[in-house]
C-alpha cells in the first residue's frame, strides 16, 4: 500500500508537469464547442472567458433599484450563519446554515447597510434556485450557454443564483458537475485545486449539524440526530493547518479572480474555495457528468486515495 500512496503522489505531480497550468487562462471570447471540449473539457482543465455574456440584460439592470422592483416582494430561501461559513467543518460537527425564508428585498437592506442584522446572509440555495425561486429575472440571462449545450449534447440540470455578504465563504469542496460560473456584479476570488491532487486533501467524517439563531441574537449549533455522517474538508486553504495536515505542503492551489461580465469554467471535481466582494452578485449553470468517462476516471483516484489513507 506505501507504493500506491507514492505513486499516487508522483501522479499529482506528473499531472502539474505535463499538462496542468500554473495559472488560469483567459478565453478572449465564446468558444468553439468542438475546440472548447478538446482543449478544456476534455483535458478537465478550468479557464476564464471573458465577454462570454456580454449581451445579458443582468450585467446593465440588475441593480437593487431594479431587483427590488422586479422581485423585492418575493420570499426566497437565504443561508444564515454566525461567521460566513455554510457547509463547513466547525470543531468535531460539519455544520449546516439556518435556511430562513426572507422578502428579497430585507437581503437587499442588509446588502445595502440600510438594517443591522446579525449573522451573515448568503443566498446560495442551489437546485436552479433561479428557476425556481426569481423566475421573474430569468428574461435576463439566457437559459443555457449555448456552445457548452452543444459541446456537451446536453442542457444544464440547474441555473443557480447567487448573492452575499463578503463575509460569506464556501468552504473548499468538489461537485460532479461541469460548471459555468458567471459574474454579474462584483468579484468572485477562487482557490482551485486539480483532482489530482486528492491525495493531499485531508478529509473527516463528521456529526452533522446546522445554526439556530435565538431571539437573542445567540447561534447555537444543532444536531441533526439519526443522519449519517458527513465526509468533508478539515482544512482552510486561507489558513493551512500544515502541522496537523502536512501532505497539503504538496498541493498546488491555482487562484484566480473572475471579475463582472467574466465567466469561469470550473471542470467536474476540481476543489474550490470561494470568497466574494460585498453584495457579489453570480449565475452559474450545472451540467451533470456523473456517468462521463473522465467522471469516473476521477472517481478511481478517489477511492484509491481514500483507501491509502486509512491503511
Amino acid at each position: 500500500m506505501e507504493s500506491v500512496t507514492k505513486r499516487l503522489a508522483e501522479f499529482s505531480l506528473e499531472a502539474h508537469d505535463l499538462y496542468l497550468n500554473r495559472s488560469v487562462p483567459y478565453l478572449e471570447g465564446p468558444p468553439d464547442p468542438l475546440q472548447f471540449y478538446r482543449d478544456w473539457i476534455g483535458p478537465n482543465k478550468p479557464c476564464i472567458i471573458r465577454d462570454a455574456f456580454g449581451h445579458w440584460p443582468a450585467l446593465s439592470r440588475w441593480t437593487p433599484e431594479y431587483l427590488r422592483e422586479k422581485v423585492g416582494s418575493k420570499v426566497i430561501s437565504v443561508a444564515v450563519t454566525p461567521n460566513g461559513y455554510a457547509d463547513a467543518v466547525s470543531g468535531d460537527r460539519f455544520v449546516m446554515p439556518e435556511e430562513r425564508p426572507m422578502s428579497f428585498s430585507s437581503v437587499l437592506d442588509v446588502i445595502e447597510g440600510k438594517v443591522q442584522h446579525s449573522g451573515v446572509l448568503y443566498v446560495q440555495k442551489q437546485c436552479s434556485n433561479l428557476l425556481q425561486e426569481l423566475p421573474e429575472l430569468t428574461a435576463d440571462v439566457d437559459s443555457h450557454v449555448s456552445w457548452m449545450s452543444t459541446a456537451l449534447g446536453k442542457s444544464p440540470d440547474a441555473v443557480n443564483f447567487w448573492l452575499g455578504e463578503e463575509s460569506a465563504v464556501t468552504s473548499l469542496h468538489k461537485d460532479h458537475y461541469e460548471n459555468l460560473y458567471c459574474v454579474i456584479s462584483g468579484e468572485k476570488t477562487f482557490i482551485l485545486l486539480p483532482p489530482t491532487d486528492r491525495p493531499f486533501i485531508p478529509y473527516g467524517v463528521y456529526q452533522p449539524a446546522v445554526y439556530r439563531q435565538q431571539d437573542d441574537g445567540v447561534f447555537h449549533i444543532v444536531d441533526q440526530s439519526g443522519s449519517e455522517k458527513v465526509p468533508w474538508i478539515p482544512l482552510d486553504p486561507l489558513n493551512p493547518d500544515l502541522d496537523r495536515y502536512p501532505q497539503y505542503r504538496s498541493a498546488r492551489p491555482l487562484r484566480c479572480s473572475v471579475k463582472a461580465g467574466e465567466m469561469l469554467y470550473l471542470p467536474a471535481l476540481w476543489f474550490h474555495h470561494v470568497q466574494q466582494t460585498h453584495g457579489c452578485i453570480a449565475v452559474n449553470f450545472w451540467y451533470d457528468m456523473e456517468y462521463d468517462i473522465k467522471y469516473n476516471y476521477f472517481q478511481l483516484l478517489e477511492t484509491l486515495s481514500e483507501v491509502t489513507a486509512s491503511t
